[in-house]
């Protein structure tokens, strides 16, 4: 059983649109902050403090490589939070999209 305190700040996390669209961002894939400021159509800035809260909440890990820096879903040890997951709407267009405009 997941303790009341720990759930109330994992659903005040969930609880700015923001943080969703980036949770559904990942759920499909792994991003560079980058892509998530370009899908986001948002400063670099504002993404990273979101992703950061994120982290600190423990819903996200990171991984540099080189310069850059990739997030993903940290989810495994909360199963409370698939059936949220699952209500997100899919991102895998805006993705494609994204790729298919990009010089990468």
């Amino acid at each position: 059983m997941v303790p009341l305190d720990a759930l109330a700040e994992t659903l005040k996390l969930l609880s700015d649109k923001t943080r969703l669209t980036i949770l559904s961002l990942l759920k499909e894939k792994e991003m560079c902050v980058c892509d998530i400021v370009e899908l986001l159509q948002t400063t670099q800035p504002n993404a990273s403090q979101h992703l950061r809260k994120l982290k600190i909440g423990g819903l996200v890990n990171e991984t540099r490589r080189s310069q850059w820096i990739y997030y993903s879903l940290n989810i495994q040890d909360k199963p409370y939070l698939q059936g949220i997951l699952d209500q997100l709407p899919s991102m895998k267009e805006q993705i494609n999209a994204k790729h298919k405009n990009s010089c990468n």
